[in-house]
């Protein structure tokens, strides 16, 4: 099964065009025979080949993984960057008590064969980075959880201080990339609670008032169809909200 599963990976980003210049350590991270089925069965509505590589994430990189989850990313990540490559796999103190254990979850990733280059780190979400990571690190990255930084869950956390300190933790010329489920347009961040979604504008806005430059967009999730009214876990639409995937850029000077 792992065997037909990898080899289909293959021919599928040999033959569709959209995913051509995938770069080969991407191809091979995605069709690791050690990724697990729960993961594998997710491909088809996140694209990871492509959205990985929207990220430019590439062997010897030092990548974050925020709100990691069950390790889908960090998994795809660790593979990517290689043995000379590092993932931090960081879950915000906030939700550490969550009933799901993300702490544990990451951990467990961490532990899996092959894993020796993941690392997991719990803080609140606005601490000051510790001073050892100061331009540390290549890739920023978080999926379908930003709007969550604005929650009540969250507890009051300061979204404006984690996008300085995520610029802090950035190489110059490094790479903060969020991928997350639109609200309608001029919804600003009443929708992150409800429904789950953000207006892209409003998030654009909040991560280059850090000193972000946006630097590429990808349609790739992008789905016109959805009317962006209901919540994103209802059946109707989950897995295939509107997703909008931005790339934004630390200075080199």
């Amino acid at each position: 099964m792992r065997l037909l599963l990898a080899a289909a990976v293959t021919i599928a980003l040999a033959s569709a065009p959209a995913l051509a210049a995938i770069p080969a350590p991407i191809a091979a991270a995605v069709a690791d025979p050690a990724r697990p089925d729960k993961d594998t069965k997710l491909d088809d509505s996140r694209h990871p080949a492509d959205m990985t590589a929207f990220a430019r994430i590439k062997p010897g990189d030092t990548v974050m993984d925020v709100w990691p989850g069950g390790g889908y990313w960090t998994r795809i990540f660790s593979k990517a960057v290689g043995p000379s490559g590092k993932v931090y796999a960081y879950v915000p103190a906030e939700i550490a008590g969550f009933k799901s254990d993300p702490v544990g979850q990451a951990k467990a990733v961490a532990a899996e064969p092959g894993r020796g280059n993941v690392a997991v780190v719990s803080d609140a979400l606005a601490a000051p980075p510790p001073a050892a990571f100061d331009d540390a690190f290549d890739v920023v990255w978080t999926f379908e959880n930003y709007h969550d930084f604005h929650d009540s869950f969250m507890k009051g956390a300061d979204v404006g201080a984690f996008n300085s300190a995520v610029f802090k933790l950035l190489k110059p010329g490094g790479y903060y990339v969020i991928v997350d489920h639109a609200a309608p347009a001029g919804s600003g961040l009443k929708n992150t609670e409800d429904l789950h979604r953000i207006d892209p504008a409003a998030l654009r806005a909040e991560v280059e008032q850090a000193g972000f430059v946006f630097d590429g967009q990808s349609a790739v999730l992008a789905n016109p169809a959805d009317p962006k009214t209901a919540l994103v876990f209802d059946p109707s639409i989950r897995g295939r909200t509107d997703r909008f995937a931005f790339r934004f850029k630390k200075p080199k000077s």
